[in-house]
């Protein structure tokens, strides 16, 4: 694993929180086809109110310790969640109260269907031994057990003999923390069974191993600040807003140009597949918010239609005196962002827009999203990332909704899908939020993202050893989730 948790393995903290923490359980988890399946809750009611969340527990749980785990400790690992502030958005919790020994309450501010992803990700941790140290050695009730982390070097799990669900089958596994050149030598060596690799990697030939790719949700895009430059910086002297990417018919002749089917074969070597959105492939996605990409003469078309024109002759178009020309910014350490970054550049070239690649730390990054157009990453199945990222109310903080995007009607849409009683019920305003036939967020609506591509996860993995079929990985997660169903071949 290249990426070791700096907060530890607190699921307080955010360990974990896209799910499967390994160590702790969680009220719920998802199955292959994304269904919600109980995991330490035999049931979870949602009240008629949408306020509440009943939840009963199974009686047969233990803690690593020996200690049986209650609602207690369900309520005790919620309310310390709002507490920590940590990366688990819990804020739509009130209070969390005990009902008995084996039932609880999750009592909401507002309606937010949403919530039901924190029982899905939100590992239980025990409320009689938790403490500031508690991510340095975390116990828990999941199908592992921690043994050991010699930090920045390696943790060692082991499998946890009383858990409640299907035993693991591999007794003990060792996580070694290393870039990306020494994981992929350690696999050459046989050192380690299973290793992340780049997909530039993918294509070596590794004795003994294969190549499993994962298909994903994580995906890459371009946020574009969608209003006019502020005259006054904001505290802290961000610039908000951008003179050229507020254009709405540029941000859409950059949606049609770009060819995503090549960005995947050209940047990602096939390992990936084209995003029109945050949430392609995915259930709640609206197919007819996508466009025709790759059309260079469609989006000169475009943009001569709003008034765009080479007056002199330099290949780069212009409006009312000013360039179609931004800076484009991704972080320097990310090879992958880089390799899309220029690419766009390219294929918008001919088009007459001038992109301005530029590495940026993600410290200038963070300073200058408001006001120039960034290549992030995203990609979960909890539709809240979707809601954040384009609901006007996100404008502050975080990394969501950077460009500063507001249409009344997508908030409205995506205000009543929180409302919604059920997911089910919720889908269509998802989706109507991105395209509803007139607007939306889409790249066929107000196009405040050119989203680019989603990144397939690509491991070496050792021949001798069985890890099933994936189930689809988010940003943040890695084909580790699925290591209590790995077995050793026969």
């Amino acid at each position: 694993m290249e990426a070791e948790p700096k907060e530890g393995f607190d699921p307080l903290l955010g360990w974990g929180r896209y799910g499967s923490p390994l160590f702790q359980s969680t009220l719920l988890r998802r199955d292959a086809q994304q269904r919600l399946v109980p995991d330490l809750a035999e049931s979870a009611e949602l009240s008629e109110d949408r306020l509440t969340w009943r939840i009963r527990l199974r009686g047969d749980v233990y803690f690593h310790d020996g200690t049986p785990l209650t609602a207690e400790d369900v309520v005790f690992t919620f309310n310390q969640a709002v507490r920590a502030q940590g990366k688990t958005d819990v804020t739509g919790l009130r209070e969390a109260v005990a009902i008995g020994p084996r039932t609880l309450e999750l009592r909401l501010h507002k309606p937010q269907i949403t919530f039901i992803a924190r029982l899905v990700t939100l590992g239980i941790v025990p409320a009689h031994s938790y403490g500031p140290e508690y991510g340095r050695h975390p116990v828990g009730s999941g199908p592992y057990r921690f043994a050991r982390w010699d930090e920045g070097r390696q943790m060692v799990m082991e499998a946890n003999p009383r858990y409640y669900g299907e035993k693991a089958r591999i007794q003990r596994v060792v996580f070694l923390y290393l870039e990306e050149d020494a994981a992929f030598a350690a696999a050459r060596s046989g050192t380690v069974q299973a290793v992340h690799v780049p997909a530039s990697l993918a294509s070596r030939k590794v004795p003994g191993m294969r190549v499993v790719s994962v298909p994903s949700v994580d995906n890459r895009g371009i946020s574009f600040p969608v209003l006019p430059r502020r005259a006054a910086a904001e505290p802290g002297g961000f610039n908000v807003g951008n003179d050229v990417t507020c254009n709405l018919a540029l941000r859409k002749a950059i949606n049609v140009a770009v060819d995503r089917k090549a960005l995947v074969k050209g940047v990602l070597e096939g390992y990936g597949s084209p995003a029109f959105g945050p949430v392609s492939q995915l259930p709640w996605n609206e197919p007819k918010g996508n466009i025709s990409d790759g059309q260079p003469e469609t989006a000169r078309g475009i943009l001569a239609a709003d008034g765009w024109r080479d007056s002199d002759g330099d290949g780069v178009l212009e409006k009312d005196g000013r360039k179609a020309e931004f800076t484009l910014l991704y972080p320097a350490d990310d090879l992958i962002r880089q390799g899309l970054a220029m690419a766009v550049a390219d294929m918008l070239q001919p088009v007459g827009i001038h992109a301005i690649v530029t590495a940026r730390s993600w410290d200038d990054i963070y300073r200058r999203m408001h006001g120039d157009a960034v290549v992030f990453g995203f990609g979960s199945l909890d539709q809240t990332e979707m809601y954040n990222l384009f609901n006007s109310a996100s404008q502050v903080g975080a990394l969501y909704n950077a460009g500063k995007y507001r249409n009344p009607t997508v908030d409205a849409y995506l205000d009543r899908a929180q409302a919604a009683p059920s997911e089910t019920e919720a889908m269509e305003l998802w989706r109507k939020a991105q395209w509803d036939g007139q607007t939306g967020f889409s790249p066929r609506g107000d196009a405040p993202w050119a989203w680019l591509v989603n990144v397939d996860h690509v491991y070496l993995v050792d021949e001798r050893l069985d890890v099933g079929v994936p189930e689809i990985e988010q940003h943040g997660t890695s084909i580790a989730a699925g290591i209590p169903r790995w077995r050793w071949k026969d």
